[in-house]
């Protein structure tokens, strides 16, 4: 079943120039990139990406981290990739969450590590699961940006320009 994930390289990935690497390992998914583009993340972007996180005690940190405040890039590149087991062929690559916990072979694992302060710089964001990913994409993604129809669409006026909203 086609489906799309949304994958980020982080700050730390821009930064070390792993952009090639990490987009080199994504192909061998054989999915297709529907949407692809540099972001400089706002407050507010940070805050709604990492909403399921904000009670914990490195959410500031975290914030920081996506907003390219702790390595000077401020930068990240987001990515939507579209296909059959999207998901899990992406989740598989990109490894554990905590680069010492991801396999040697995965990007976490190669590219990824842990800072004196706990905080863990993995590179890479892939969506957990389809809820997560439509809610993340729809964050990150205006639908007139994704080259291929993946939710439900409404068309508005506004100020006599018709524009694309998600529904």
């Amino acid at each position: 079943m086609n489906e799309a994930v949304l994958i980020l390289i982080k700050p730390d990935g821009l930064r070390k120039s792993l952009t090639g690497n990490i987009l080199t390992r994504l192909s061998e998914t054989k999915l297709e990139i529907v949407a692809a583009k540099m972001v400089r993340v706002s407050e507010e972007l940070a805050h709604a990406h990492y909403a399921h996180l904000e009670n914990e005690s490195f959410f500031p940190d975290l914030v920081r981290y996506i907003r390219g405040e702790l390595h000077d890039r401020r930068k990240t590149m987001a990515l939507v990739y579209w296909g059959n087991g999207a998901i899990l062929k992406c989740r598989q690559l990109a490894g554990a969450t905590n680069p010492e916990e991801a396999e040697a072979t995965s990007i976490r694992g190669s590219y990824g590590r842990i800072t004196t302060a706990g905080l863990y710089e993995n590179v890479i964001h892939v969506s957990g699961n389809q809820e997560e990913a439509e809610r993340e994409i729809k964050l990150w993604f205006k639908p007139d940006e994704v080259i291929v129809p993946l939710y439900p669409l409404k068309e508005i006026t506004k100020d006599k320009v018709k524009t694309n909203l998600w529904t």
